[in-house]
């Protein structure tokens, strides 16, 4: 572990992610005043830090997080559990599986925290950092020097060989993100001469200069104030007064579109734009080919340089912008003054609702400037918001980033005790597992949020989010996943072992009214909401970079996810709302099968990507059928047979299965160059849940998965495997341990019971 690693602790505050920088109290060290960091004592510290932050990307440019697991590994631990293979079979590989599951579950367990969950990077996207660094510009909030130099070594360790930076970890160079992390280098501090500044510079001017960022981009320059509001097209802040009824009222949108949009729109009516300074007046030359003054704006509107233009703006779209920004010359002071009244109780409201977490990074930031301007900097709900910066920040060997979520705490854990309990592996490590099912219990919603119809939220109570509880938002797939993982823990018996109290029974069916709720008329369920407006509406995204991003549509994923709990909470409790279950449960199977493609996989929206999106369908699916009719049924599925055939087909000389990032692009499937732990793991989980008659494959990746097994029992980290919006990437470094250790368990349960009938 590198000597100034050892200085950055994760906070051990319950259910919280905040990394402290703590180095000891020896007179080498700089005391921590911005007075100490400015002496040259002070800056030969930062930069031996930054110099053991360096990261080598072109190997892998994922990090493996090896700050927090160094740190966990070194905490007091009891010694490792003894493994004994229970009913030692005459197949050496069922037996060494077990061996396998159970060294990996016995490293992991040393990963989790006192609470119950398992910390880990949710980064990647390169888009987040730099909006951070310009809220903290604007509103006077600087972080402390240890933080900026490690944001600076991230920014640095993932610049493209090009001089650009991509939309993620593992993307080609675009203006969007490269624009705003020379940006966000220039405010922390850094020189336009030096190598890596000079190189993305002449990128940007390559391309055009920064008139022909995204939308997104123009907004943050603009407030930033080195791109004129004139460049924007009008965000309308009087859309939010239009009658609920329309189809185009914000209401409707996919609600990370709608609390992106609601705090851009007030600092669009409001035209916030920080105080020039001598770094702001700098970046007006630095970032645009001609004179900053004799820029058409105007015409800057609808400039995306093509490395952007992910999303081409429709001929609807087109014609709104039009009209929207004809309205702007003319619109209604008092009118104006209404909307942006009610803007601001709406953004109070999200804060309050969300303890200033708000439902994501961007709405987080974007949200900070708006209270600093409405409220001050010295007010209260501004001073909420500067702390929850801090759960948005991860450090790793590459430097602080900032993650996508304040944590994919409950996700995580979630998985991994459905992981160890439907393997029976809960009887080795009982206290994993209650201690996970205590977190999973903690965080179930207990309650509505206030003015909930006014400000447009579903319901809550009995819903399970993505992070944490104080996060708040309903998400069904994560509603799903908490209910499985109770039923689970409930019927292994472990919690009545040691006394334990169960969630009651009235929780379980709050947790079934949510997700019974959020079925669409398709059958399938969706993120966060229902879907509440037309397909058509994606016409109007104005995002460019993102596709899918302005309703919430019926995913694969959070349908199979739903179906699953549902099938589960239907053996526990057959007499609650019985008959509502079965036909959600049948149009959900309905909707799954119909989105099976021609080539018998399923795409992943949420996860990288073929392999991810045929894991949910397969496991709704089988266990339907299993319910229905056993193992006969299983093999007799038509969309399981083709499901296999599909997996098969691609299944690496290696016995693994690779997919790439690109797979969510091409929408096709891509093949990775090398077998990936992740999507190997859930093509054996697949194949294994629809019972596919090919044991030679499927032996072959348990193989392949054994032998990537480090002998401390941990998993290398690989690719990317999440994502987001079909073309941004984003990181789960707890996937390359838990879903092997899920396929591993699998395969030797799976083996017993055979022998077993």
């Amino acid at each position: 572990m590198k000597e100034f690693w050892k200085y950055w602790k994760l906070r051990p505050e319950e259910d919280r992610h905040v990394w402290r920088f703590a180095p000891p109290a020896e007179k080498d060290f700089p005391t921590g005043s911005d007075r100490d960091w400015e002496t040259p004592r002070g800056k030969r510290f930062l930069e031996a830090m930054s110099r053991d932050f360096l990261f080598d990307k072109s190997a892998n440019s994922n990090s493996a997080d090896r700050l927090y697991r160094h740190q966990a590994l070194e905490l007091p631990h009891p010694p490792p559990a003894t493994a004994t293979v229970p009913e030692e079979s005459g197949d050496p590989l069922a037996n060494q599986a077990f061996l396998s599951t159970h060294r990996g579950i016995d490293f992991y367990r040393r990963l989790q925290r006192d609470d119950g969950h398992w910390p880990g990077d949710y980064g990647g996207p390169h888009f987040l950092l730099p909006g951070l660094v310009i809220a903290s510009h604007i509103t006077g909030a600087p972080f402390p020097p240890p933080h900026q130099t490690l944001m600076k070594r991230y920014m640095y360790n993932h610049q493209n060989d090009d001089g650009g930076w991509g939309l993620h970890l593992e993307g080609a160079s675009v203006l969007f993100t490269t624009v705003l992390q020379y940006v966000a280098l220039r405010l922390l501090g850094e020189d336009p001469g030096n190598a890596e500044l000079t190189r993305a510079r002449e990128w940007i001017l390559s391309q055009g200069g920064a008139t022909g960022i995204p939308p997104w981009g123009k907004f943050y320059l603009s407030v930033l104030g080195v791109y004129a509001w004139e460049g924007n097209h009008s965000l309308m802040p009087e859309m939010w007064l239009l009658p609920r009824f329309l189809p185009v009222h914000p209401w409707r949108y996919w609600c990370h579109c709608r609390m992106v949009y609601l705090p851009m729109s007030y600092c669009f009516g409001h035209r916030v734009t920080a105080s020039e300074t001598e770094v702001t007046r700098a970046l007006r030359q630095e970032l645009y080919p001609c004179d900053y003054a004799t820029i058409d704006w105007r015409a800057a509107r609808d400039r995306v340089a093509r490395t952007d233009l992910f999303h081409p703006p429709s001929p609807l779209l087109k014609t709104l912008n039009v009209f929207l920004d004809g309205y702007e010359s003319i619109h209604l002071r008092p009118l104006r003054k209404r909307a942006l009244k009610f803007i601001l109780e709406y953004i109070d409201a999200e804060d309050r609702q969300t303890e200033y977490i708000d439902i994501g990074p961007v709405n987080q930031v974007i949200n900070s400037i708006c209270i600093w301007h409405a409220h001050g900097k010295d007010s209260p709900q501004f001073r909420k918001h500067v702390e929850r910066w801090a759960d948005y920040l991860w450090v790793a060997e590459d430097g602080m980033k900032m993650n996508g979520y304040n944590g994919s705490q409950l996700w995580d854990t979630g998985f991994a005790t459905q992981a160890i309990v439907e393997n029976g592996m809960e009887r080795h490590f009982p206290e994993v597992v209650r201690k996970a099912y205590r977190f999973i219990e903690r965080q179930q919603l207990r309650e509505e949020v206030a003015d909930r119809e006014r400000f447009f939220r579903h319901i809550s109570k009995g819903a399970w989010p993505f992070s944490t509880r104080p996060h708040g938002w309903p998400i069904s797939d994560c509603t799903a996943l908490g209910l499985h993982a109770t039923l689970l823990v409930h019927r292994s018996g472990v919690l009545e072992a040691a006394g334990s109290n169960p969630i009651g029974r009235d929780r379980l069916q709050d947790a079934v009214d949510v997700i019974l709720s959020l079925q669409n008329p398709d059958g399938g369920w969706a993120s966060y909401e229902n879907t509440r407006g037309p397909a058509w509406l994606e016409l109007l995204n104005p995002a460019a970079i993102f596709r899918d991003i302005m309703i919430d549509y019926s995913y694969t994923e959070c349908s199979a996810s739903c179906i699953q709990a549902l099938l589960h909470y239907r053996e526990s409790d057959p007499r609650y709302r019985r008959g509502e279950i079965d036909r959600a449960i049948e149009n959900g199977l309905r909707f799954v099968r119909a989105k099976q493609r021609q080539d018998g996989g399923w795409f992943g929206s949420w996860g990288v990507c073929f392999t991810y999106g045929t894991w949910f369908a397969v496991e709704a699916l089988a266990a339907a059928a299993k319910q229905a009719g056993g193992t006969a049924a299983l093999r007799a599925d038509p969309h399981l047979q083709r499901a296999c055939r599909f997996l098969l087909d691609r299944q690496n000389g290696d016995g693994g299965w690779g997919e790439a990032f690109q797979s969510c692009l091409r929408k096709e499937y891509v093949p990775h160059a090398k077998s990936q732990i992740v999507n190997t793991a859930w093509a054996l989980l697949s194949l294994m849940a629809a019972a596919c008659p090919d044991t030679a494959a499927v032996r072959k990746g348990i193989r392949f998965l054994m032998t990537r097994q480090e002998e401390n029992g941990d998993w290398p980290q690989e690719g990317i495997s999440g994502v987001f919006n079909h073309t941004c990437a984003i990181t789960y470094t707890a996937y390359r341990n838990v879903f092997p250790i899920w396929a591993l368990g699998r395969y030797f349960s799976s083996y017993r019971q055979d022998r077993n009938h």
